[in-house]
């Protein structure tokens, strides 16, 4: 189907969004052409004022909306835990157990996407260990993770700070029966004392 002209532009906009088809591209913008004006400009001025407000914290690497953000500004740096991506941040706080800082990597080493460990902010992280005790190390679980990982850990240890890897095994509710070795295997690994 061919459409009008704006119409096209929108919906070609809207599928430049990261798992946004043309088919729900177009759901997008025609529920766009079919919403009153005004929440049409709130939504034209909330995409605007991320773009414009929000920045890397310059201590950690999380988006903010000062120079520092609240996480580094209130909590303790003894412990830094660090992850790929801010977004990483947003679901490990929704679990409220961790009390120390982060710090983002913006990216894993991937020689596959000549990603080289220059190219992420691991220099940074090295500059914030003054007076850290512990390094978690929160990257996924895929082979990026795992290299990137493994790659920070060897230079961290031989400074005498203690550095950890988060958990892995069998997600809750799920049925031992379905999982695969791997899986299984790091679930073993990393059991704990009741």
């Amino acid at each position: 189907m061919r459409y009008i002209e704006p119409l096209a532009r929108l919906i070609a906009e809207l599928t430049k969004l990261p798992s946004v088809g043309e088919k729900t591209a177009a759901r997008y913008a025609y529920a766009i052409l079919n919403s009153p004006e005004e929440e049409v400009q709130q939504l034209a001025d909330a995409i605007l004022s991320v773009k414009r407000e929000v920045h890397f914290c310059k201590e950690c690497g999380n988006y903010t909306e000062n120079e520092v953000c609240d996480i580094c500004a209130t909590r303790s740096k003894q412990i830094i835990c660090v992850v790929k991506e801010p977004r990483d941040i947003v679901a490990l706080e929704k679990v409220k157990d961790f009390k120390g800082v982060y710090h983002v990597l913006g990216g894993v080493i991937s020689p596959l996407e000549h990603i080289g460990p220059s190219d992420i902010r691991i220099k940074e992280l090295l500059a914030r260990l003054d007076g850290v005790e512990e390094v978690i190390l929160a990257t996924n679980p895929d082979v990026e993770g795992e290299a990137t990982a493994m790659y920070i850990a060897k230079l961290i240890k031989p400074l005498g700070i203690k550095c950890t890897r988060i958990a892995r095994g069998l997600p809750e509710g799920s049925v031992i029966e379905y999982a695969d070795e791997s899986t299984l295997s790091r679930a073993l690994s990393s059991r704990t004392e009741l």
